[in-house]
């Protein structure tokens, strides 16, 4: 089939007036390496940058020889932080909310979906070690080719008031994607903070006691 061509001034007339399209300012993170957030205290852990507050414990959470994410302690309260690799063109939340879904219902506790400051997360109850079920909120936010994933659990999962300080630790977190070509879901590699790989570095200083005796030399005539 052919159509014949319009000419420029049909197009013209056509097409529809240009506008100026509003770019969206976010005004929270979490933030992608490539934004201009505002600069602050953050431990540097590689793929993510986390954001550290008075009173607050920091534990690494390892699987193997691999650091694959963070728990964040404070009060009653623990936050544990994950990045993903995610792809280019889309988010992933939807789907891995939907995985949680039936990973708590198979685990025998109960989640529902609500609206949350991050968009929609899960409030669930679940069982552990043959303890009564417990509260977790499972948040997700999805950023430019990465999926962060944050878990509230303790006294933040019901008391807004406890949530508020964990929750702003998590509007403070850079993901650092990096270039390199991952599966979606894959984990962003995490590292030691260069402070604590120095000091594994380094070799254990000698004590040297001023008491202790030295070698001696018997000598036999």
């Amino acid at each position: 089939m052919f159509r014949r061509r319009r000419g420029a001034a049909e197009t013209a007339a056509a097409a529809p007036p240009e506008q100026d399209v509003a770019v969206a300012v976010r005004e929270h993170g979490p933030w992608d390496a490539g934004d201009a957030y505002p600069a602050t205290e953050r431990v540097d852990l590689g793929g993510l940058h986390l954001p550290i507050g008075a009173g607050f414990e920091v534990q690494l959470q390892v699987a193997g020889d691999q650091i694959i994410g963070a728990l964040v302690l404070v009060e009653e309260s623990a936050l544990q932080v994950h990045a993903f690799a995610a792809p280019k063109r889309s988010g992933i939340w939807d789907e891995v909310r939907t995985e949680l879904l039936r990973e708590v219902a198979t685990a025998g506790g109960t989640a529902e979906e609500r609206e949350g400051p991050f968009g929609p997360e899960l409030a669930a109850k679940v069982p552990q070690g043959g303890e009564p079920a417990q509260p977790v909120r499972y948040l997700g936010v999805d950023g430019p080719r990465w999926f962060l994933r944050a878990v509230l659990s303790g006294r933040a999962a019901v008391d807004p008031a406890a949530a508020a300080s964990l929750e702003a630790v998590i509007r403070d977190i850079v993901v650092v994607r990096g270039e390199e070509p991952m599966a979606p879901k894959e984990p962003i590699p995490l590292r030691l903070p260069a402070e604590a790989r120095q000091a594994m570095a380094e070799p254990e200083p000698e004590y040297f006691n001023p008491f202790e005796r030295g070698p001696e030399i018997t000598e036999t005539r």
